[in-house]
């Protein structure tokens, strides 16, 4: 789900001042699923499903407020998801069955990161930096990003709520 704009761009410029090299090329999201790689073939119903699982759901309101961080087991600062984070969990629930059912490597954790990958010393800088950031906007619908060849996400499909 696109976090919008001025917070997005807050977000992004702040992960870009850390350094971060992917700051650029990935929009300000909180992740539905993870970066998933799908035949072509599979788009119809994967669209179908993503379509059918936006009417399930009704809008909602989103607060990012304060810092969080996966270290030590993954190097990653974060906006935390205050308001809407039960929202998400039920969303990428839905989201994550039928025709895109996987597992995941970690348990799903509703977020928006702000730094990854970084040393240490830095994501120490983005934890202090990002403890004071608060957001509050409405969340009328979740998208589909694809992946192109340049390495940018892109939004291709907007899903809005009913």
């Amino acid at each position: 789900m696109s976090v919008p704009d001025p917070y997005g761009v807050e977000i992004q410029d702040a992960r870009a001042g850390h350094g971060d090299p992917l700051a650029r090329s990935i929009p300000t999201h909180v992740t539905l699923l993870p970066p998933t790689e799908v035949p072509a073939e599979a788009l119809p119903k994967i669209e179908e499903h993503l379509a059918a699982v936006a009417a399930a759901h009704r809008p909602f309101r989103m607060l990012l407020r304060g810092a969080g961080t996966f270290r030590p087991v993954s190097p990653v600062v974060f906006v935390r998801v205050e308001e809407g984070a039960q929202e998400c969990r039920l969303l990428e629930a839905d989201v994550r069955s039928g025709p895109l059912a996987r597992e995941l490597a970690f348990p799903y954790h509703p977020h928006v990161t702000v730094a990854h990958g970084l040393p240490d010393d830095v994501l120490d800088q983005a934890y202090a930096q990002a403890r004071g950031f608060r957001a509050a906007f409405p969340v009328p619908g979740f998208g589909l990003s694809r992946f192109d060849a340049d390495e940018v996400w892109r939004p291709w499909r907007s899903y809005p709520f009913s």
